[in-house]
């Protein structure tokens, strides 16, 4: 299966993510992740939907398609396409989706977020206090 570019925004649109994990600053208890920031991009479909997240993988030619569990009621079990490697977001995602634009409002607000987070990332100012807090900052203003 072969997908265009307009059918993975809309996707994207649709059942996408970008987001950033950053562990907020204050909190000072012991958690089971180690990592303070983990920058992610991810689509989630249910059971039946997963050969899409395999072309998916297969278009990137990066992240992995993972099985992820639901037990709420009235919910199905999904399969998850996911890209975690800082690098892979940087050469593949990030320029697919600046030639690529997203059209929901609010998810194309995110990505633009994102990318500035990302940036701070790769320049490894997350490491300072101030970078840190800055993460913190912008990731309090995504969807």
């Amino acid at each position: 299966m072969e997908l265009t570019p307009e059918y993975i925004v809309g996707l994207v649109d649709g059942e996408g993510s970008f987001t950033v994990y950053v562990r907020n600053p204050l909190d000072t208890l012991p958690r089971k992740r180690r990592v303070t920031v983990e920058p992610r991009f991810y689509v989630k479909l249910t059971e039946e939907d997963k050969p899409i997240l395999d072309a998916l993988k297969k278009h990137f030619k990066c992240g992995n398609v993972y099985f992820q569990g639901d037990s709420r009621p009235n919910h199905k079990d999904c399969y998850r396409y996911e890209v975690a490697n800082r690098n892979e977001l940087e050469s593949t995602i990030i320029p697919f989706f600046l030639k690529n634009q997203l059209l929901f409002p609010s998810k194309a607000r995110d990505f633009k977020i994102f990318c500035k987070m990302m940036k701070i990332i790769l320049q490894k100012l997350h490491l300072t206090p101030e970078g840190y807090n800055q993460l913190w900052q912008l990731k309090k203003t995504m969807h």
